[in-house]
């Protein structure tokens, strides 16, 4: 059993090579307003407290101040669980994007069908070590875009080596089939010396042929 959503999309013999995240610069400017609004609420509680300290008001305005902080908690826990759940993944066969807390929306790309990487660094992506990715595919969906990743010449570079590893493979599966062509010719070498015979010939030929 799955457990996690990751590990549900990875089939069989496929493993995860590297993840990443957005730079954290993305999820501090997201929530950067839920701090400035939990500090100016919790402030004013405390003061209004202090003034409000020896009236009958003090118990519902503490109870307005906790109210009101409630808000800005749960939008920021949202943007923390909204950039947590969104990950670069690259296995052993693709390079997937996941998003999405409940409903999920994963784009992979085949490492076999990437064309071409393209790796952007503003001055200060450089000094904080973020970027935008683009791979070019051979697929319908064309260019898949990493907007503000966290190390992207890791990611890239592990981009890299996973697709030279996977093509390298295949070539070792390609030169280790047998040159069907060629056995043939020595099994008709062999049946003109009357080492096999026709009906041993047509058989082995075929099941040669059946390899094709």
């Amino acid at each position: 059993m799955a457990t996690s959503y990751l590990d549900s999309l990875l089939s069989e013999s496929e493993k995860v090579l590297h993840a990443a995240r957005q730079h954290w610069f993305i999820l501090f400017r997201s929530i950067l307003l839920e701090i400035g609004l939990i500090l100016i609420i919790f402030a004013a509680t405390i003061t209004a407290s202090i003034f409000l300290s020896t009236t009958p008001w003090l118990p519902f305005v503490i109870l307005i101040g906790v109210l009101l902080l409630v808000i800005p908690i749960f939008t920021g826990t949202r943007d923390i669980l909204i950039w947590s759940n969104h990950q670069f993944i690259i296995t052993n066969r693709r390079v997937m994007q996941i998003t999405g807390v409940i409903n999920k929306n994963v784009i992979d790309s085949s490492l076999e069908k990437v064309n071409d990487v393209k790796m952007e660094q503003s001055v200060f992506g450089r000094i904080f070590d973020y970027g935008n990715i683009q791979i070019l595919t051979a697929s319908e969906l064309g260019v898949n875009r990493f907007h503000r990743i966290d190390n992207p010449i890791l990611f890239k570079t592990a981009m890299l080596n996973a697709k030279a590893a996977l093509e390298s493979s295949q070539a070792v599966i390609v030169d280790n089939q047998p040159n069907i062509p060629a056995l043939i010719a020595q099994l008709a070498e062999l049946r003109r010396q009357n080492v096999l015979s026709e009906a041993e010939y047509q058989a082995k030929k075929a099941v040669l042929l059946s390899k094709l």
